[in-house]
């Protein structure tokens, strides 16, 4: 990256223990604004884990978590959420009978005063709603257009779009393309690399190595629990990021004991 540019985020030597599992075991990672930082890593690899513990569900069993260069201690995700840091999980919060701006303005809902009495303004909300949707190349029918007549890839965008309009300076994306088809991920692909060029910084969690490769600036492998490295867009070929996601050197091991290939 830039050296100019000093790290959003850095989590240093974060360990995770529940009881005697050993979830992460000193994972440090840096990710800079503007940039997409894809976390990548087999099933139990630890990439729910070390999320978690960034957004606040989990606190470090040992390590730093740095924001701006202040050492954090998140209490819960709401105190995440405050510092800047955003989670669009795959499993969207969201009502799917509601319209896109109620939903698009949940938790956060825009009030006008009308004498005693406050009530939703549907007006402000309709058109920054339609405004932000804009911005991220979709366009709705209208404001109160349901969500669940959205697309999976839509309502991805949807939430995203929520989380940088209130003010988010990390986005982690929680496996955002696993369950879409080719036209769907491609959209939310192009919708990251947008948030991307705002200067927010992004991290990408998938499995997916094409998609990965896509809108990716930097990639980091977990595996068990640790890092097996950080390589910039460009060092790295898809066969080689491939290996290291499926074992790395346990991988070429079994290839030989078996005589052939895996």
């Amino acid at each position: 990256m830039n050296p100019e540019k000093a790290p959003i985020i850095q989590m240093q030597n974060i360990a995770k223990h529940f009881g005697r599992v050993i979830a992460l075991a000193g994972v440090s990672v840096d990710v800079y604004p503007g940039e997409c930082h894809c976390l990548l890593g087999d099933n139990g690899a630890g990439k729910s884990t070390f999320i978690k513990t960034m957004s606040g569900v989990h606190k470090p069993t040992k390590g730093q978590i740095l924001f701006d260069g202040k050492e954090m201690h998140f209490a819960d995700p709401r105190d995440a959420i405050a510092a800047g840091i955003a989670t669009v999980h795959q499993h969207l919060a969201m009502i799917p009978l509601m319209s896109v701006s109620r939903n698009f303005f949940m938790g956060n809902e825009p009030v006008k005063q009308i004498g005693p009495m406050k009530f939703f303004d549907h007006d402000y909300a309709n058109q920054v709603t339609m405004e932000e949707m804009r911005k991220m190349g979709i366009n709705l029918r209208g404001p109160d257009q349901a969500v669940g007549t959205l697309s999976g890839g839509e309502r991805q965008t949807v939430a995203i779009a929520r989380a940088v309009h209130f003010g988010a300076k990390v986005l982690i994306l929680d496996e955002p393309t696993s369950a879409l088809g080719v036209r769907q991920t491609a959209n939310v692909l192009a919708t990251i690399d947008k948030v991307r060029k705002q200067g927010v910084a992004v991290v990408f969690i998938t499995h997916n190595v094409r998609h990965a490769l896509a809108v990716g600036d930097r990639f980091t492998v977990l595996n068990r629990g640790q890092t097996l490295g950080t390589s910039q867009r460009g060092q790295i070929t898809p066969d080689e990021l491939q290996d290291m996601m499926a074992g790395g050197q346990e991988l070429v091991a079994l290839e030989d004991s078996l005589g052939g290939t895996v």
